[in-house]
């Protein structure tokens, strides 16, 4: 049975936790919190049963690194960021049904909880394994707490999970003079046991459930994903890790260890909705109602709509490891779509929380008061649904100016200006249709059901379009009829121009209230209206004849150059920072001996031949005279130069490197570049052309 043909009881919507590590940036609202409120509040106005679930994931190592970097506690850091976000959420409009946070003793209990259902079925096995550990802070260390040089590229700077200049996916095993970021020394090896999800096992059910069951309903991305990771083929995956953050592994040989934190994190989905439904019943009882909720019919009854507002990062969490541990507890259901974005990007460039460019929630908040409407159109519209988009300033302030204010909101006030002039804001009867008042009265009865259809198959971006197409018909009418000039010859006409116009009005009123929330509030006090469900919406008569309007008001405001220029600006800075920064990186390393340097065998020579390494970004394999050899090196240059115009150039290079494998081939030495503060690399290469062996003193 497919989903539309499913009749569902109630909705659970849950929106990814975000890391209490930090503030939400646009990337975080486009990905998932505006798409996820819109469907919620959708739903509402379809008097549906649903509650929304969000929270603050406030265990793992990017809180702890924060509180490192910060010299504080993990709970200040938690504590600080849960508040900020929360309040951002709320005041952008994002009505979750509760915001909780996976610090709360009732998260705790619940993981605590789903773990040992787990252990106690024998759904876990366990091993033991070499992992590094710091021996001056007594502690085993997550990846991130490792640094050293890639092994693939050469970088630095590499984590022990990623590569952050060659992108490649690492353990902390495979770097090179690895260290640990708690005490600077290098690391050593030492034996640990933790508890593994068998993945692998669940393959047959993952296949014939995704692959078979949600071919047609998923999206692209989502399912293609998912089908690379099976194709691939699934492995256990260690579900408890040797961290003192976090919620404990309730079993006694687990002294010092935690849950890992994506294994608690989706969780708390859980645990919000019981908390969720503690709080409503606490109201319930205090206003004498003795008929209460309970949280398990939104996680266990089949008649549940499960879906989960993700980001592209998390769709393996959520779409593979999260639905075989709600399968493999056994009373839970497994959701029915999980409609991950793609990533939103800031001006062409990345959106990165460590080099601070993002535009932030409550920092939007204070320097744009009162235009939150703003900020969720322009991200539903630039929506990365399908693909990474863009999101620009010059663009936000082209579709307020152009889209909001010349289209929704100048058909509004014209509607309501005219009626007041005219009519005393009185809504006027209709009569004697004519077609162009039918071709209106048919896109009001039919773009509720099209907007609909959009929005229940995760298409907001076309929903979002087809609201603004309404109001374009709206101004196209208006234009054509020019009541203000019919109102001299035939007042009649004109009383149903207006009438028409101002049912319209109504109508996005309705429909535009997922979408633009503050301005839908605005839009009913301007006509004088109560809030009506989604139903009412379609309706010719929504205002009767005689009905007092309110005074006009701009729903929208023009936003000013100046406005505009202050934001990239601001941005400009941060990007000359950044720039700054990461040219005085290079200072950074510790002092050496000269013997340190005496050992290094730099020599000249040239390049015979040059070709991309398959399946990676950055690499080229290049074949190399250096007058002693000719050998082959592996080098991470590939986005600044291409293959065939560096055949035939000298460069320098270190000779006595020891041979690494690199993606399968054996890489012997390494080119010397210089990387300038825009990260472009250049060439270390003598000033003239040199005998190929020459070395470099």
């Amino acid at each position: 049975m497919t989903e539309n043909k499913k009749i569902h009881k109630r909705y659970t919507v849950t929106a990814a936790l975000p890391y209490a590590n930090g503030p939400i940036h646009i990337g975080h609202l486009a990905g998932v919190y505006v798409p996820s409120d819109i469907y919620v509040r959708y739903l509402r106005l379809k008097n549906k049963d649903v509650v929304y679930i969000c929270g603050s994931d406030e265990h793992g190592v990017p809180i702890t690194i924060k509180a490192m970097q910060e010299g504080k506690s993990p709970q200040e850091i938690v504590d600080k960021y849960h508040k900020i976000n929360k309040d951002s959420f709320a005041d952008l409009g994002i009505s979750f049904d509760i915001y909780s946070r996976t610090s709360n003793a009732v998260h705790h209990e619940t993981a605590s909880q789903f773990f040992t259902t787990l252990y106690n079925k024998g759904e876990f096995i366990e091993r033991t394994s070499m992992q590094l550990y710091d021996e001056k802070s007594k502690q085993f260390l997550a990846d991130r707490y490792v640094t050293g040089t890639c092994p693939h590229c050469s970088f630095d700077r590499a984590y022990g999970d990623q590569c952050e200049n060659c992108g490649t996916s690492l353990s902390p095993t495979e770097l090179i003079n690895p260290h640990s970021v708690l005490s600077g020394n290098a690391p050593v090896l030492k034996e640990t046991k933790h508890w593994y999800l068998p993945l692998d096992k669940h393959t047959p059910w993952l296949s014939s459930w995704i692959l078979e069951g949600h071919k047609d309903d998923w999206k692209a991305n989502v399912y293609g994903q998912c089908k690379s990771w099976l194709d691939h083929g699934l492995q256990p995956r260690a579900v408890t890790r040797d961290l003192d953050w976090g919620v404990k592994v309730p079993l006694k040989e687990a002294e010092g260890k935690v849950l890992y934190v994506w294994f608690d994190a989706p969780i708390g989905y859980i645990s919000a909705t019981k908390e969720w439904a503690e709080q409503k019943n606490a109201d319930l009882k205090k206003s004498g109602s003795d008929k209460l909720i309970d949280w398990e019919p939104y996680w266990k009854d089949v008649g549940t709509k499960l879906i989960h507002f993700i980001g592209k990062d998390n769709i393996v969490f959520h779409c593979i490891i999260f639905p075989v541990m709600l399968k493999t507890e056994g009373s839970f259901i497994v959701p029915e779509n999980v409609p991950a974005n793609e990533f939103l990007n800031l001006e062409g460039d990345k959106i990165s929380t460590s080099r601070n460019w993002a535009v932030w929630l409550h920092e939007y908040l204070q320097e744009f008061p009162g235009q939150q409407d703003v900020l969720r159109y322009v991200l539903t519209a630039n929506a990365p649904e399908t693909k990474d988009n863009d999101f620009t300033w010059k663009d936000f302030q082209t579709r307020n100016n152009s889209e909001l204010v010349a289209i929704l909101g100048n058909f509004v006030n014209r509607s309501l200006v005219l009626t007041h002039k005219f009519f005393n804001g009185i809504v006027p009867e209709s009569s004697d249709l004519l077609p162009n008042d039918e071709e209106v009265l048919k896109a009001i009865s039919e773009f509720p059901e099209r907007i609909s259809n959009s929005i229940e198959h995760f298409r907001f971006r076309e929903a979002l379009n087809d609201l603004m197409n309404l109001a374009r018909i709206g101004n196209k009418y208006l234009t054509e009829t020019e009541p203000w000039k019919l109102i001299k010859t035939d007042e009649k006409r004109t009383r149903t121009i207006l009438n028409i116009s101002l049912q319209l009005c109504a109508n996005l009123a309705v429909l535009s209230a997922p979408f633009l929330p503050f301005s839908s509030d605005k839009l009913y006090s301007i006509l004088n209206m109560n809030k009506l469900q989604w139903v009412e919406a379609g309706k010719p008569d929504v205002l009767k004849n005689g009905h007092a309007l309110n005074q006009p008001e701009l729903l929208f405001a023009q936003i000013e150059d100046a406005a505009i220029e202050k934001q990239i600006q601001k941005l400009n800075k941060v990007k000359a920072k950044n720039e700054s920064n990461a040219f005085t990186t290079t200072s950074a390393k510790p002092m050496i001996d000269f013997e340190d340097f005496a050992k290094l065998d730099i020599r000249t020579g040239t390049i015979l031949e040059a070709q991309r390494v398959p399946k990676t970004k950055k690499l080229l394999k290049l074949t190399i005279d250096t007058g002693i050899d000719k050998r082959t090196v592996v080098s991470g240059i590939a986005e600044d130069f291409t293959a065939e115009e560096i055949i035939g150039k000298q460069v320098c290079l270190l000779v006595n490197l020891a041979p690494r494998n690199i993606k399968g081939i054996e890489s012997h030495g390494m080119i010397l570049t210089a990387e300038d503060h825009d990260g472009k690399l250049y060439f270390i290469c003598p000033s003239s052309l040199t005998r190929n062996g020459s070395e470099v003193k």
